[in-house]
């Protein structure tokens, strides 16, 4: 299938090569079509719930634990870390499925299970904590905070609690860093700690942590607009195809690696918080990115890029849809 610019009725569809349309409406997938209607075409919808019956969701449900967990397959590296920490990456993605291809959200009882067993793992101090230890992980807290707001907890003391932790945690450049890759430490050993240890606030902020972080923020309407968000905003543009400061992910190829549901901060996921951020698509940085994505779309409409977890074998079809999102958030109508 091949869409012509000729063939595209205007607006942010004219500035790309071909029409992204057509692929995804004509993918027979119930949830593609419902969120390419809303988001790509405007048209008004109906709540998603009719989604929240699709067998996507019914074999998710089966796999799910009485105490609203999902168990990680295999076990994970015992070595390293204890048996519920990768069940909590594996609730984490679970939850990504759910929320970002399904649409659930709190008022389904499977869904507010689940983030009761999260939000069970937040310290005193606010995060959330287990997946690396006994040690804070800014990247994983926002994540799932991304999600559970998109999901209707905003407001959640829970997650306010959460954001608190998060702007005290920042780097003094108004980013975030993973803190024990601060302290130049091997991150076996920091596993391995029985506390959390503080980081080196004075150390450069890490690119594809600011954008996990940042997730959060433009997930929430009542922050996504304030100094530290905007500040954090400007930081993560200056970062495209930069080498992080520290190992995780470091190499500038990373920025051009993506998956759906998000995981990793990456230039789409990136592209996708600025736009919520209110950034105009004149950004230096942003049209640089735009223009990116828009040199890798193939004559089907979709996009030729590095794809990761590519669980369900239709990534590229829920890339099209988000970088649609994007680019229809930043050019309008």
């Amino acid at each position: 299938m091949s869409v012509g610019k000729a063939e595209i009725a205007g607006g942010w569809r004219s500035r790309l090569r071909y029409d992204p349309l057509p692929p995804l409406l004509a993918a027979g997938n119930a949830a593609l079509d419902y969120w390419a209607r809303r988001d790509l075409l405007g048209e008004d919808v109906p709540p998603a719930d009719d989604l929240w019956q699709l067998p996507g969701v019914r074999r998710l449900l089966a796999r799910q634990g009485p105490d609203g967990s999902w168990a990680y397959p295999g076990g994970g590296k015992a070595h390293l870390r204890a048996r519920e920490d990768y069940d909590q990456i594996e609730t984490y993605r679970s939850l990504g499925i759910l929320v970002e291809k399904y649409g659930l959200t709190r008022e389904h009882p499977a869904l507010a299970r689940a983030a009761g067993w999260l939000l069970a793992h937040q310290s005193a101090e606010g995060d959330l904590r287990g997946i690396y230890g006994q040690q804070y992980s800014p990247n994983y807290t926002a994540a799932i905070m991304e999600l559970l707001l998109k999901a209707g907890y905003e407001g959640d003391q829970r997650l306010e609690k959460a954001f608190a932790w998060l702007l005290a945690s920042r780097q003094r450049d108004g980013g975030w860093a993973i803190p024990v890759r601060t302290l130049a430490l091997n991150l076996d050993e920091a596993l391995a700690a029985p506390e959390a240890l503080p980081g080196d606030p004075d150390k450069r902020s890490s690119g594809w942590v600011t954008a996990v972080v940042l997730r959060a923020f433009a997930a929430d309407e009542r922050r996504r607009y304030s100094v530290e968000a905007q500040r954090a905003g400007e930081l993560l543009a200056s970062r495209f195809w930069r080498r992080d400061p520290y190992p995780d992910r470091q190499g500038r190829e990373f920025w051009g690696k993506f998956s759906f549901p998000f995981w990793f901060g990456d230039l789409l996921s990136a592209l996708d918080s600025l736009s919520r951020l209110g950034f105009s698509g004149d950004h230096p940085a942003v049209a640089n990115g735009l223009a990116w994505l828009a040199e890798r779309q193939v004559a089907t409409g979709l996009w030729e890029v590095t794809r990761l977890r590519d669980g369900e074998g239709d990534l590229e079809l829920w890339l099209a849809l988000a970088i649609g999102r994007v680019c229809r958030r930043f050019w309008g109508e």
